[in-house]
């Protein structure tokens, strides 16, 4: 059954959400369009229906639509407004989450490279911060406007910040307040008249501290839905009780396990909810992927990258296939939606294609083409947010050891701080890499004859989307020392992530192994398009594409040990696979496995 776009706006009533004077009860799901291939939404908005949800979230993430300034793309992934049109399409209702923070486990929390490395004060006053939310704002009011429900589009709630009350701005309440104002003028301002809302978990503190009394407070929380409840309830006398981020799963690091949660206890608490008639937003309803090099990261004493899938134990999976939560969840839905939901193929998938090659040609990265040539000037490195490179980009720095440097014995490199990762070579063999997660700040130089080079790899593996690291610098922070004297002679490079699948193809022999820091690629068979699950296991670390495309970074230290290749960038016949491998794989083999492999559980 396909419903009608709503021509109804939502209203808030004294005791819940009304339509056209009636009840209405918020079922929704979130569903993130620039973590799903464009070619998808339709699918994955056909089985919100199906599991009998009215209604889908979006966060808008403000880096991934203007990486520079005075820009503002809505093409592809970015095109928010196809996106809320297939939520019409399908029948089902919008709200929209611009933040302009959102964390997300998103890079840098949504925030613009070029905003953060500015000096402005984020989340606050600074008048710098709010003319660049102002004109982002604008530019995402400019496609929200028309598609209303009062205009016969999807939307019907906008999201004034995110977890605002969370934020350790250190201002005071009339500060915070009048932040807040700001940004609903704007919104105002911009012709959005949808009813506006505020999120926070549901703690005295955060609820009194993120929202305002015109707006619609609602609680952010993954458990004791009862008790949660009753706290938002204090804090909103009346109006609609909202769960607007149900936490139904969680997100993965690097080097820990993958997260799940139970089937039966998270179905109970959405019964909890439902039962007092408390609108609900399960996160996620469909995860999706890290495309790129989009992931954030933690750091709460140690710096924690997230991983590339963000399956996040969704209703869907990352590849976009209901689970047995969907399942569960879709029969205690159809308790309390007005009508029953639409049929569903409950069919089991079928494995995805099963398919192996090998890897036929590579070339080491530090022989590939420069770069254009930065400056270098004073004692220290520039860090790459001086650079105005996109996120997730590899700096290299390089440098020919002179007369003073050439030692007859072992010498000593140091830096300040490690953000992220650094990979020294010698005259093009690696050495080792200081890794940020380890606190790793030296790294002994063998004894090298004067007029040997050295170079520096230097990542960006995530930037922190939570806390008070958020939009902090990238690169070699600090002094970098050889031999305890500060180096003024390299040359710095950075190196074109997104050029990089072209400087090399498949050849026609075939290599045993990967000794990296190397881009390879391998050509790859598909009788059919389809969805695929590239394996990982035997790679090192690094990042791959398929047919041009970014699927992300893989790393041995797991737990995720496949990446998730969207049927839509799969072709019949011959495709690409290109990686760029930092370690090494002692197999240079590619090849698909049957489904994904997320790895390891606590459990």
């Amino acid at each position: 059954m396909t419903l009608a776009p709503a021509t109804h706006p939502l209203e808030v009533g004294p005791d819940g959400f009304l339509r056209d004077g009636r009840p209405h009860l918020l079922l929704s799901g979130a569903l993130h369009y620039f973590r799903v291939h464009p070619a998808q939404w339709a699918d994955r908005l056909a089985k919100a229906a199906a599991l009998g949800l009215n209604t889908v979230e979006t966060y808008v993430p403000w880096n991934l639509h203007a990486p520079r300034r005075g820009e503002f793309r809505t093409d592809g992934a970015c095109d928010l407004g196809g996106f809320l049109d297939a939520v019409a399409a399908a029948g089902l209702d919008a709200v929209v989450r611009p933040g302009p923070y959102i964390c997300a486990e998103w890079d840098n929390g949504g925030l613009p490279v070029w905003l953060t490395r500015s000096g402005v004060r984020v989340r606050t006053d600074d008048a710098g911060y709010l003319e660049a939310v102002d004109e982002f704002l604008a530019a995402v009011y400019d496609v929200v406007r028309p598609r209303q429900a009062d205009r016969g589009g999807p939307v019907v709630l906008v999201q004034v910040e995110n977890e605002y009350g969370a934020y350790p701005t250190g201002t005071d309440a009339t500060a915070r307040a009048a932040h807040l104002r700001h940004l609903v003028d704007v919104t105002r301002s911009a012709g959005i008249t949808v009813p506006l809302t505020t999120v926070d978990q549901p703690t005295d503190e955060m609820l009194a501290a993120g929202t305002l009394p015109d707006l619609l407070t609602t609680g952010s929380f993954g458990g004791r839905a009862a008790e949660r409840l009753e706290t938002l309830r204090r804090h909103q006398p009346d109006g609609p009780l909202v769960c607007s981020e149900f936490w139904i799963g969680w997100f993965d690091h690097w080097g820990s396990h993958h997260g799940t949660t139970s089937v039966a206890e998270a179905t109970a608490e959405l019964e909890a909810m439902l039962s007092r008639s408390a609108g609900v937003n399960v996160y996620m309803f469909h995860g999706g992927t890290n495309f790129g090099f989009t992931n954030g990261a933690n750091d709460k004493g140690t710096y924690q990258p997230t991983i590339t899938s963000y399956d996040y134990d969704a209703l869907l999976d990352e590849a976009g296939r209901p689970t047995a939560k969907y399942l569960a969840f879709r029969d205690v839905l159809s308790r309390y939606a007005p009508a029953p939901p639409p049929a569903l193929d409950t069919a089991p998938a079928a494995p995805a294609p099963v398919l192996r090659s090998r890897f036929s040609a590579a070339r080491p990265l530090t022989g590939l083409p420069p770069g254009p040539e930065l400056p270098w000037t004073g004692t220290e490195p520039p860090v790459l947010d001086d650079l105005e490179i996109g996120s997730g980009e590899v700096v290299r720095i390089a440098w020919v050891s002179g007369t003073s440097c050439g030692s007859a014995g072992p010498t000593l490199l140091e830096v300040g701080e490690v953000r992220d990762r650094v990979t020294v070579l010698l005259d093009g063999v690696r050495l080792g890499t200081l890794f940020r997660e380890h606190h790793d700040r030296t790294l002994v130089l063998p004894a090298h004859p004067a007029g040997a080079r050295v170079d520096l790899l230097v990542e960006d593996a995530g930037r922190v989307n939570y806390g008070d690291r958020l939009g902090e610098t990238k690169g070699i922070v600090g002094p970098l020392l050889v031999a305890g004297e500060p180096l003024r002679d390299a040359v710095v490079r950075p190196v074109d992530h997104e050029g990089l699948p072209a400087l090399v193809v498949p050849g026609d022999g075939t290599l045993d192994r990967l000794v990296g820091p190397v881009l390879a690629a391998a050509e790859l068979q598909v009788d059919d398009p389809a969805d695929l699950f590239l394996d990982t296991a035997s790679w090192g670390r690094g990042v791959a594409w398929f047919n041009g495309f970014a699927l992300g970074r893989y790393w041995r230290h797991g737990p995720q040990r496949s990446l998730y290749v969207p049927g839509p960038v799969v072709r019949a016949g011959r495709n690409v696979v290109t990686v760029l491998e930092f370690d090494g794989a002692p197999d240079a083999v590619v090849a698909t496995l049957p489904d994904l492999a997320l790895g390891h559980t606590e459990a």
